[in-house]
This record gives C-alpha cells, sequence and structure tokens, in this order.
C-alpha cells in the first residue's frame, strides 16, 4: 500500500481560513479571551464528528455527550496551542488534540478487566512471533493456537478488545522527544519550509516504520486501515464498501492495530 498524506480536504461546515485570521492574531498577539470564545465555537463542530467516530467503536455504555465533553478540553488546548505559522491546518492539528484528550479521560477509567490486556498482549506477541517464524501474517487458526485458546475464543477475544481498545494508528506518532514528552501529531505532518535537519531525520523515520508495519497487513486489514484512516469513512462505510457487518470490520480494524502494535514494540526505537 502507498503512503499517502493523511491531510483531508476541509470538510463542509468548517469556517473560512481567511475569516479566522483575524482571530489567531488577535489571540496569539494579546490572548484576547473573546477571539479564543470565538475560534472554540467555530470548530466545536469537529469535536462531535471526532467523539461520533470514536463513540462507534466503543461500548454502548459509553456516553456519547460525555466524549464530546472530553473532546471539548482537547479543541480548547489546540486552540491555546495551535501556532499558525507552522503552515498546518487546524483541523489536522485539532483532530489529533481532541482523540488525545477523549482517550486520557477513558484510560483514567479503564473499564477493561486485567484478564483481557494480558490476553490482548498476548495476541499482539503471538503475532510478532508467527509472523517472524512464517514470513508472513499468520492467519486466525495459526494465532489462535500460538495463543492457545480456539479459533472462536479468538474472536470473542478481538470482539471485547475492539470494544475497550484505545490503541489507533494517530497513537503510534507518540514517541519519547526532548524532555520526555511524546511527539504530536502536528510534529510529524509534512511542513513545506525547511526545518532542523535532525527533526525531520527521526521524523522521517517514524514514518518509514509505521508505513512498513501497515504494508505487512493481509490485504483485507490493509484496506480498513486505509479506508478508515486515510479516506476517513466510519466503521460502517467501511463494512458497506467490503460487504460485510460493521462488527467484522471492527475484528479487522483490532487485529490489524494489534498486528502493528506488537511489530513497532518489536523493533522499538530506531
Amino acid at each position: 500500500m502507498s503512503t499517502r498524506n493523511p491531510a483531508k480536504p476541509a470538510p463542509a461546515w468548517a469556517p473560512d481560513p481567511a475569516q479566522m485570521r483575524p482571530l489567531w492574531r488577535r489571540l496569539r498577539a494579546s490572548g484576547d479571551p473573546r477571539a479564543r470564545e470565538q475560534l472554540i465555537l467555530a470548530y466545536a463542530p469537529l469535536v462531535k464528528y471526532v467523539a461520533g467516530r470514536m463513540g462507534s467503536a466503543l461500548p454502548s455504555h459509553v456516553d456519547g455527550d460525555d466524549l464530546i465533553s472530553y473532546g471539548i478540553i482537547g479543541l480548547m488546548g489546540a486552540v491555546e496551542r495551535f501556532d499558525p505559522d507552522r503552515g498546518i491546518r487546524f483541523e489536522t492539528y485539532a483532530m489529533a488534540r481532541i482523540k488525545g484528550a477523549i482517550i486520557d479521560e477513558l484510560r483514567a477509567l479503564d473499564w477493561a478487566p486485567r484478564s483481557l490486556r494480558h490476553r490482548q498482549r498476548k495476541i499482539e506477541q503471538a503475532s510478532v512471533a508467527l509472523e517472524q517464524r512464517l514470513g508472513r501474517p499468520a492467519t486466525d487458526e495459526e494465532l489462535a493456537a500460538e495463543v492457545g485458546i480456539t479459533p472462536g475464543e479468538l474472536e470473542a477475544a478481538l470482539v471485547q478488545i475492539s470494544g475497550t481498545s484505545l490503541v489507533a494508528l494517530n497513537e503510534f506518532w507518540s514517541t519519547p522527544g526532548a524532555g520526555g514528552e511524546g511527539s504530536e501529531m502536528i510534529d510529524v505532518i509534512a511542513d513545506e519550509r525547511p526545518s532542523d535537519p535532525a527533526e525531520l531525520q527521526e521524523h522521517a523515520a517514524v514514518r518509514e516504520v509505521l508505513a512498513e508495519a501497515i504494508a505487512t497487513l493481509p490485504e483485507r486489514e490493509r484496506i480498513v486501515v486505509s479506508l478508515y484512516y486515510y479516506d476517513g469513512l466510519t466503521l460502517r462505510e467501511v463494512g458497506e464498501v467490503l460487504g460485510v457487518t460493521e462488527s467484522r470490520v471492527s475484528q479487522l480494524h483490532t487485529k490489524a492495530v494489534l498486528r502493528m502494535k506488537g511489530r513497532l514494540d518489536s523493533i522499538g526505537p530506531r
């Protein structure tokens, strides 16, 4: 699969950047609270969009309004920290911040039992071990045998993990940076202007590792990753494209993420 720029055209609801520019200038120049409020209101629909996409893959008892509340915190942080001079569209930056805020709050609740987290880790490790032994991604039957469970139990585990796992491709960009903090999505998005060569090399290495991990996925999992992350389809819409149920897409997505997470964990920092 070819590596594509995940940036998308601005959604239909997105405010006109030209109209937003004076607000950004006022906020950066004087911290104008009225400009901050107007920017938050203008981009509030983005929170609903991100929360809706995340909510479709979470258990039904997770309240959508709570996700929006968590996301608003991320949007406020994005408005405070965004630098228009970076040449990055605000929507691209804010989506990572909104999703991160939601994930942080949900992880604080962490409803997943320890036994399920343990099984998730075993599946990740088994996937990597089999791929190294076989020279290809393992089938469900092979993966189940390696973990020591039946294919039916593996399928049930994937359903459980898909409802509790907060792992997503976006998180693979969080690599240790200066000062011990993780790099944010904005730090690995291409910037057309010259930057620090060492920094560019590090970010290129991260992108290369992720692209290699995606390339090793079985075809259907690779398609799910492409449609969900690059084309912005929901799990239901991906299912319509593939002619399968949303729950099946959720399983394919979970397997893809667990495979890549195990692979990246085994590689470690470059």
